[in-house]
Order: C-alpha cells, then sequence, then structure tokens
C-alpha cells in the first residue's frame, strides 16, 4: 500500500515536484543510481534520489488491573474492528512518546510506558511496528476521532474474532506470556510470518 508523497528535489528544482508513485512526475524514472544495488525513482535533470522507506507505527499494549484496553477503529482499514491504540510515528517524536501519543489520541488515556515489547516487520505495507508495553494511569477513557469505542477488557472477553490486524494478536500474546516479567529481548513476527497487518 502507498500513501501520496511529494517528491521534492531542492527548493530551486520545482521541476521535480509531484505525487508518487499514482503520478510519477516524467522527469522521474526507475535506475540504479550510482554506488548503490537497488533500483530508485530517480530525477533525470538533477539526479535526486528518492528513497521509499519503510513506515513506522508505534503503539501499546494498555492494562489496567489486568484488563486489556482496545480501541474499535472508526476509519479504514478494517473500520468497525478491535485493534490496540497505534499509529504513525512523526518526525521529531521519539518512539515511547509516540506511542502514548496515539493512546491519548483514539481513547483518552494517559500512559506510564513500560518498555519495548515487540517489533514486528510487516513488509507487504511496508511496515516497522514498535508496540510497547504500558499500564493506564487512571481507568478513565474514552472514544477519540478515530475511534468508534474504547473498552477494557478481561483476557477471555478480548473480540478474538474481530481483531483488525494479526500483529494485535501477536502483541498481546505476547504480553501474556511475558506476564508481570521484566522485560527482555522484543517479541518479533511468530516462525518469521512477514504479513501481520492483513486480514486473518
Amino acid at each position: 500500500m502507498y500513501l501520496p508523497l511529494l517528491l521534492v528535489c531542492e527548493p530551486a528544482a520545482l521541476h521535480c515536484v509531484g505525487v508518487a508513485p499514482a503520478n510519477i512526475p516524467k522527469n522521474f524514472v526507475k535506475r540504479v543510481p550510482e554506488g548503490d544495488e537497488r533500483e530508485r525513482l530517480v530525477c533525470e535533470q538533477c539526479d535526486f534520489i528518492h528513497y521509499d522507506n519503510p513506515r513506522i507505527i508505534v503503539g501499546a499494549v494498555c492494562t489496567w488491573q489486568g484488563r486489556y484496553l482496545m480501541c474499535k477503529r472508526a476509519i479504514e482499514p478494517r473500520k468497525g474492528f478491535w485493534t490496540l491504540p497505534a499509529g504513525f510515528m512523526e518526525v521529531g517524536e521519539p518512539a515511547a512518546d509516540g506511542a502514548a501519543r496515539e493512546a491519548w489520541e483514539e481513547a483518552r488515556v494517559k500512559l506510564e510506558i513500560d518498555g519495548l515489547l515487540a517489533i514486528y516487520d510487516v513488509l507487504h505495507v511496508g511496515q516497522v511496528q514498535l508496540i510497547y508495553r504500558a499500564r493506564l494511569r487512571t481507568p478513565e477513557y474514552a472514544a477519540g476521532p478515530e475511534s468508534l469505542e474504547v473498552a477494557l477488557y478481561d483476557w477471555d472477553d478480548i473480540p478474538w474474532d474481530n481483531l483488525a490486524f494479526p500483529t494485535v494478536r501477536w502483541a498481546l500474546e505476547a504480553h501474556r506470556e511475558l506476564g508481570d516479567r521484566p522485560l527482555a529481548a522484543p517479541f518479533t513476527n511468530p516462525d518469521r510470518d512477514l504479513g501481520g497487518s492483513s486480514p486473518e
């Protein structure tokens, strides 16, 4: 999945402004730049190289007295399905701060971040997901603009058949497996499954 992306070479090089990849400017071609080993989008007029790098997703498994915070998505993809509070990391933002921000935006909760729980590679959508272990500071929550509903669930009551993405299940199960033990090496894709954002 691609998102609209502005291609800009230099402030004065207006010939290199366009939208990619749906409407790649005519002056951009795919080729392997000198000193590189991968095919890139390169401007034929000024040799600007556009690097299409993975997007970083930050989120958290958030608990309050053994119950898990879940958000029902109000936006696509997977609108109406349940997920953990998570989203795109912002430029200039520490990853853990991004996870706390997403929890506030989606569930209006304040977190105590314990540490990094898991790192998941989701290759087909170009994502790296950083999932933290966190606790709610208070049990108050409310649906933010990207959530239809927010709830605290006991483990057995989590809507397992209506989870938005496989990475949600992976993160919940990682949290359950670790329990209250100290964090060590982060969990990763189970059995090297690299399809973590597709619906199950």
